[in-house]
């Protein structure tokens, strides 16, 4: 996303979910299809949660409760039925990462600096796990920001890593540059691999192998057993204004090829085994930071700034055909149920788009966006940045990105169960629809 710098699975048969198992995207290789009713028609809210700041994290949901952080330090357990909070554990910290829920366990990372194992009924800890220390990936010029010397954290950095667990290990990136595969009955450190930069992508494990990017350009495949690297994929850099370089999108694994977006503003696709590049869809300079979805020999992914909804073929990245959204960007990352695709917007809104016809089915707005659409979007439709970002000063930058968010940004990624999507905003609701 070139900091507004003008202003300023699968195609494979994919079965339910386990019952003792709940993580972002639903299973090891985010795959992010349900074998779920959805909702094909709108109704309406079912009800909605309010906690005491945004909510970025994902929500986990199984065994008739929704599990989610929020920037007011907590993590929440949540009754499916009727949005009835059970109970809420403090941290010292935000909570974006989205938890994962294990054999009766929450596992999650907040920007305290802490990896927390606590109990699902009773949110109860069980453990912690001190890493070296959270931090948001920084460059100078951030963005094209001024003072032009100055080393400066990324607004646009809003996740933390979320954990996978497989075969009792916990996989989970983190700010300080490592990735981390703890014991998840114990939380003792098994392996850690470390990185050139911070890593906020989630990792994805399959056939032995962990998949993750980071914020030092770098594309990694490691071994889940000894956190030895298999091989590494280079992509871009910008030494500039550094926005350019990065990868915050969490890959996904299909029939053997791994998908990633990155701020280099590509689409990859390597083999899964040698690391190679089969292909990358260029986007012309807009990032990919939602994670990518495929199906039926379509992979379908969203783009920053350009406001785009690609879809293409999952062999030669060739592009299948495109929706645009008047430029907003898409931080959430899609799922699917039947022919239908969900996914959140930053302009305050939830979209399905029917697969088959090409279109959106029905737009869902947040509190935020009915409150302060009128103020931060265009007659046309576009994000109206210039009642947001008064200054190219980094302060200025700072500010601009809150007053967007004010819209209750969808961040977080839609869950589907049976015929409910839950998803958080930056509003501090998290929503059930249906």
């Amino acid at each position: 996303m070139k900091y507004l710098v003008a202003l300023l699975c699968a195609s494979m048969s994919v079965p339910a979910f386990s019952q003792t198992l709940a993580v972002f995207r639903g299973d090891a290789q985010h795959s992010g299809i349900y074998q779920q009713l959805g909702v094909p028609l709108l109704h309406g809210v079912k009800w909605k949660f309010k906690t005491g700041a945004a909510v970025i994290s994902t929500p986990a949901v199984i065994d008739g409760t929704a599990y989610f952080g929020s920037n007011d330090h907590y993590l929440y357990a949540v009754n499916l039925a009727d949005g009835v909070q059970r109970w809420k554990f403090k941290t010292g910290s935000r909570v974006t990462s989205s938890p994962a829920v294990y054999n009766g366990r929450v596992y999650f990372a907040s920007y305290d600096g802490n990896i927390y194992a606590v109990d699902a009924k009773s949110g109860e800890q069980r453990w912690k796990f001190a890493s070296e220390g959270e931090r948001r990936f920084s460059g100078r010029h951030l963005h094209g920001a001024d003072p032009v010397g100055e080393s400066m954290p990324d607004p646009f950095d809003f996740y933390l890593s979320s954990p996978i667990i497989v075969e009792d290990a916990v996989y989970v990136g983190s700010g300080d540059g490592n990735i981390y595969a703890l014991d998840a009955a114990s939380g003792a450190l098994r392996w850690k691999f470390r990185t050139g930069n911070v890593v906020h992508a989630s990792p994805a494990v399959a056939n032995g192998m962990v998949y993750i990017g980071s914020w030092d350009s770098y594309f990694y495949a490691i071994d889940a057993k000894s956190g030895q690297e298999r091989w590494r994929f280079k992509t871009g850099e910008d030494h500039e204004i550094a926005n350019q370089v990065g990868i915050q999108s969490s890959a996904i694994i299909v029939d053997g090829v791994v998908y990633f977006g990155c701020r280099d503003s590509n689409l990859y696709a390597l083999d899964a085994v040698s690391g190679a590049k089969k292909w990358a869809y260029s986007n012309k300079g807009s990032w990919v930071i939602s994670t990518p979805i495929a199906k039926d020999g379509t992979l379908y992914f969203a783009t920053s700034d350009s406001g785009l909804f690609n879809a293409v073929d999952t062999k030669t990245g060739v592009l299948k055909y495109s929706l645009s959204f008047h430029h907003w960007p898409m931080f959430s990352s899609p799922a699917i149920a039947g022919r239908d695709l969900y996914i959140g917007s930053n302009s305050g809104t939830l979209m399905a788009i029917d697969l088959d016809k090409h279109a959106t089915v029905w737009t869902f707005s947040t509190d935020g966006a009915n409150r302060n659409s009128a103020a931060l979007i265009k007659k046309d439709g576009d994000p109206n940045y210039g009642a947001a970002f008064s200054d190219t000063f980094y302060d200025d930058m700072i500010l601009g990105v809150w007053k967007m968010l004010s819209l209750g940004a969808v961040l977080s990624s839609p869950v589907i169960e049976l015929d409910t999507i839950y998803f958080g905003s930056t509003d501090g609701n998290v929503y059930a629809i249906s």
